[in-house]
């Protein structure tokens, strides 16, 4: 498949199954769940036809991993972002010491004040690795980014989860926790 048809199929799943599934008349299942044959036939009805197999390409090698199929490949969720309210079902983890977010530059004064907020999703996303963060960070510029001391946010209280593709997952992150990296 091209890329461009990829990118535009993965867009397409995004602004569905995360921010708008009633567009498309779906409601989506605890976990955020959707049966991919209704997926597929409501994308077919709404003037966006796609076939399994483009489905399946995008889940397997999108490079932010944004969906998974369930085990038995018959449903599909965005692993996260949600606008719309919806329990992913995630379970607590320890969160590695250091987690990082990437941002733009005109962001970085507001989160100095008064931190990391989740603003219209259900988490703030944090990376694993600088890299990750830095690729997040540059949708909008030359990229910032903070580390962020999760060790002592967990210590202290705070809750982590980790999504299927590997994101990190918290409702808040103080400004004490942050600090701006070089690089």
């Amino acid at each position: 498949m091209e890329k461009s048809r990829s990118v535009k199929i993965s867009k397409y799943l995004s602004k569905h199954l995360r921010h708008q599934p009633e567009r498309l008349g779906l409601q989506l299942e605890s976990g955020g769940w959707v049966g991919v044959e209704e997926l597929l036939i409501a994308c077919e009805i709404h003037q966006f036809p796609m076939t399994r197999a483009e489905l399946e390409e995008v889940v397997a090698t999108s490079d932010k991993q944004r969906f998974s199929f369930d085990e038995t490949k018959t449903r599909i969720r965005a692993n996260q972002g949600h606008s719309i309210e919806v329990d992913l079902q995630l379970s607590p983890q320890f969160p590695p010491d250091v987690l990082y977010h990437g941002t733009a530059r005109q962001f970085v004064a507001p989160i100095l004040e008064m931190g990391l907020q989740k603003m219209s999703r259900h988490h703030v996303h944090l990376s694993p690795d600088i890299e990750t963060a830095k690729k997040v960070g540059s949708r909008r510029g030359s990229p910032i980014i903070f580390a962020v001391d999760a060790a002592n946010m967990h210590e202290n209280g705070f809750i982590f989860y980790r999504s299927d593709n590997g994101v990190w997952l918290v409702d808040f992150v103080p400004p004490e926790y942050l600090k701006t990296l070089k690089i």
